[in-house]
């Protein structure tokens, strides 16, 4: 039975939703923790964050949270930067680097970007000049390579950097990764489509999942400020690195329990926060 994925691509759709992150920066440790191979990982967390990133996107569309003029710049750049990685990613699994190369690199990422979101305390206000375009463009570039050569939706390194490098407030470069890593996915998965072979049902369930909680994590964000949401990010990459460390010594089950725990903590402080906000807006409307 994989009902479980149902669930799991509810909680990940969530996280994608509140952080721009696409999902497969959640799911791909995941799938590697319980046991997939690299590439058959990559494929499936694309699948899945074409899902979330198209189901996101629109929700922080309708909140306008996205900062338009550099959709075009991220996703034609980060299209790019997909064929790029696709040759890189095959080479390392004939040679048999996939299970090494792949998640050290993970771990050598997420240790930057948690140290990025911990030091970047300058949070922008409305930018009185537009980012130059060259940003967008690395920012995409960097961003489509990741996404396939990780498995993840390219939001994974967008988002911080288009918080730390072009300077867009935190809530902005969410829907903007969003919107922008859409495209993206999809020209990752086509990449690996038709030489990998994955388990559609169980990406049906995650899909499904990920529908729902991707039209509640961009409610979340409402429910904090920039910095908030910075800062929670920041958490996000400690723990992935930490289950992601502990899966390459040999400890999957920690690895995973650990991620879980943080994703679960995060859920929980949403809910909290969420039934504060109505109470309040029902004394309001009750004093009024």
């Amino acid at each position: 039975m994989i009902l479980w994925a149902l669930p799991l691509g509810v909680v990940i759709g969530i996280m994608s939703g509140f952080f721009g992150v696409g999902g497969g920066f959640l799911l791909t440790p995941v799938l590697l923790l319980i046991g997939f191979a690299p590439v058959a990982a990559i494929t499936m967390s694309l699948l899945y964050t074409i899902g979330t990133s198209v189901s996101g996107a629109w929700a922080h569309f309708k909140l306008g949270n996205i900062y338009w003029k550099a959709v075009l710049a991220l996703s034609l750049s980060g299209v790019v930067g997909t064929q790029i990685a696709r040759p890189v990613v095959m080479w390392l699994e004939k040679n048999g680097f996939d299970e090494t190369v792949i998640p050290l690199l993970y771990l050598v990422l997420l240790a930057y970007f948690a140290i990025a979101m911990f030091t970047n305390k300058k949070i922008q206000k409305e930018a009185s000049t537009s980012p130059s375009r060259w940003k967008f463009l690395f920012i995409g570039l960097v961003g489509g390579f990741t996404s396939a050569t990780l498995g993840v939706g390219g939001g994974f390194i967008m988002v911080p950097l288009l918080i730390t490098i072009a300077k867009i407030q935190p809530r902005s470069a969410v829907g903007t990764s969003l919107i922008s890593i859409t495209f993206i996915v999809i020209a990752g998965f086509l990449s690996y489509a038709f030489s990998t072979t994955i388990d559609l049902l169980l990406a049906s369930y995650l899909i499904i999942g990920a529908l729902i909680g991707t039209q509640l994590g961009p409610r979340f964000t409402k429910l904090y400020s920039n910095k908030h949401i910075q800062l929670f990010l920041g958490g996000l990459y400690i723990v992935t690195f930490i289950s992601v460390f502990l899966q390459l010594m040999n400890l999957a089950i920690p690895g995973l329990v650990v991620l879980l725990l943080y994703v679960g903590v995060l859920i929980v402080l949403f809910g909290i926060q969420q039934v504060k906000q109505a109470h309040k807006k029902k004394i309001v409307d009750v004093n009024s």
